[in-house]
């Protein structure tokens, strides 16, 4: 077990774009109380100098500007790495830190692949301690946890369909970022880099699956990876579920619906929610029971999903020295998920839980070395049309 954390923490961030400026900086100045942030690191000198002054205002924090992860790590040794760089430099980045003996929270996708990701548990193990979280902050908004609680004690009855909906939209201006649309900076497209939160959410509310089959295409977009996936998924608890991730839909939402024995769990939102974005729909046999509806109510205390809510048991764990949440086993479920997604998509065949070991293509990469999909083929194809 990791030593608890009894002092200030000493924290930094790796990259300074918009996610960290507008997510980690915010919920990190919520913890000013527990954490002192002392350093950022930044390849753009403007950007880490805006970032910078950003930190500075109030006299909140006083953060050092560097350009190169390992020197920050050996100048400052932060107890805690905030990493939001493109998701290819996540891997090397969040070892790095685990090696100097930092815990990390890291933007999704933690790294590219389920080898990668073994890599990094390896990291973990090696250093004795710290651990690595994924930012999977939907899971932690007060709804989620009431949600989580009831299908947990059964209170809704035992849950039987389930629709997961990513459907966004993103122009051909969003993927003129160079590290967009490819296997090797950004490790697939809506289903690793937009889905993945609603999807980690359902699995975390319905618990282990056991099957998936799926569907993938390039409708849009002259990219490696595919613009739209579907997913039909077999849960342990026999619950069958749907799912959707698209970066192609003018009307944009995201949801998720589960239709249990008793009631209707619904959430419907964009990119967070709050309580009021739950609804709870009773079966007919059950709607002259009051008392059992009050329950479902979502609590009085309204947490929205935020990168906050999460840093909030990150910190928690660290105090404890224990494992925290949306790490080890729990986040690797979601990308192995991912995977077997693009397995079943790309392979037109049904993919079993537990099946992409090492040896499997789909365990080193999420195009699997595909012939039509491996980023070869879809140049070529791209070039083609």
């Amino acid at each position: 077990m990791a030593a608890a954390a009894t002092d200030r923490i000493r924290a930094a961030v790796v990259g300074t774009g918009g996610i960290v400026s507008g997510s980690h900086l915010p919920a990190l100045r919520d913890h000013a109380d527990r954490v002192d942030l002392v350093a950022a690191v930044d390849v753009a000198a403007d950007r880490l100098d805006a970032f910078r002054a950003a930190a500075a205002e109030g006299g909140t924090f006083d953060v050092t500007g560097y350009s190169d992860v390992a020197a920050m790590l050996e100048a400052e040794r932060p107890g805690l790495v905030l990493i939001g760089t493109p998701p290819s430099l996540h891997r090397e980045q969040t070892v790095a830190a685990l090696e100097a003996g930092a815990w990390v929270l890291c933007e999704k996708p933690l790294c590219l692949s389920l080898a990668e990701y073994d890599e990094i548990a390896g990291a973990e193990q090696e250093a004795g301690g710290p651990y690595a979280s994924v930012v999977f902050q939907h899971r932690y908004g007060s709804g989620a946890v009431h949600a989580r609680e009831l299908l947990a004690e059964g209170a809704l009855g035992r849950p039987l369909v389930a629709h997961c909906q990513t459907t966004w939209h993103r122009d051909t201006a969003y993927y003129a970022v160079p590290w967009r649309g490819r296997w090797e900076t950004e490790g697939g497209g809506p289903s690793m880099g937009h889905g993945i939160h609603q999807m980690d959410l359902l699995l975390h509310l319905l618990g282990d699956w056991t099957e998936i089959r799926g569907m993938a295409g390039r409708l849009v977009h002259a990219v490696e990876s595919e613009d739209v996936s579907t997913a039909l998924v077999r849960f342990e608890s026999g619950a069958m579920a749907t799912v959707v991730n698209s970066v192609l839909s003018p009307d944009e939402v995201s949801r998720i619906r589960i239709d249990c024995a008793d009631a209707t769990v619904e959430l419907t939102h964009l990119y967070g929610h709050r309580n009021d974005d739950w609804v709870y729909t009773p079966a007919p046999h059950v709607r002259d029971e009051p008392d059992r509806q009050r329950r479902w109510r979502t609590p009085a205390a309204d947490l929205p999903s935020s990168h906050g809510a999460q840093l909030t048991g990150l910190l928690d764990a660290m105090r404890d020295g224990v494992r925290p949440p949306g790490s080890g086993q729990d986040a690797r479920r979601t990308l192995e998920f991912i995977a077997a997604l693009y397995k079943a998509a790309f392979t037109g065949r049904p993919v079993r839980a537990g099946e992409i070991v090492p040896g499997d293509p789909y365990y080193d990469a999420m195009h699997g070395d595909h012939p039509e999909w491996a980023p070869k083929a879809a140049t070529a194809t791209t070039k083609e049309s």
